[in-house]
């Protein structure tokens, strides 16, 4: 083994380069969130026998909305109201039920709040209207603002002593400014 001179450190461990030490928890973090899945709440004693029929409950519930969390599926969340919605979805469709016919009994029990996707009619023009409506109105404020802007003079204009000194700066080189 040659060992050159200056070279003190031969048996310490390999420093790490800026992007090894970068990936290492980027590595980790990629690595839990590819096995981590999304839980489900659908607990094996609500699960239909017909794998049809399930699907078509699966698909039902990630659209109605659980009243207790509001911001999930009844399909994700373990709310006990949330349970009682895959039930009665489930109970529904073994009855012989249309999709349709069990989300308009859903609608008509709970109202509309209970879709996650609500649909586009009278009742719901605000929610569905007021998000383009504020981008508009934002819109128009940043281009009037703009336009009254560009409009106004950035100063008031000289007057003539003033007009009289710049021209004669310029006539005398701006070789003596006070």
């Amino acid at each position: 083994m040659i060992r050159r001179a200056g070279n003190s450190n031969l048996g310490a461990r390999p420093r790490l380069g800026c992007a090894d030490r970068i990936s290492q928890p980027a590595i980790a973090v990629a690595a839990l969130l590819l096995l981590s899945s999304p839980a489900r709440a659908v607990e094996p004693d609500e699960v239909l026998a017909n794998p049809a029929l399930e699907t078509r409950a699966r698909a039902l519930s990630a659209g109605l909305r659980c009243l207790v969390c509001q911001n999930q599926s009844i399909d994700d969340s373990n709310a006990g109201l949330a349970r009682d919605l895959r039930l009665l979805v489930r109970e529904r469709l073994a009855a012989g039920d249309s999709d349709d016919a069990v989300l308009r009994f859903v609608v008509a029990r709970y109202g509309e709040f209970v879709l996650l996707r609500p649909p586009f009619g009278f009742n719901t023009v605000l929610l569905w209207g007021a998000a383009p409506a504020l981008v508009v109105v934002a819109g128009l404020a940043l281009w009037r603002r703009r336009e009254a802007a560009r409009l106004r003079p950035d100063s008031a204009p000289l007057s003539d002593a003033e007009e009289a000194r710049v021209r004669k700066l310029v006539e005398d080189g701006c070789a003596k400014v006070d």
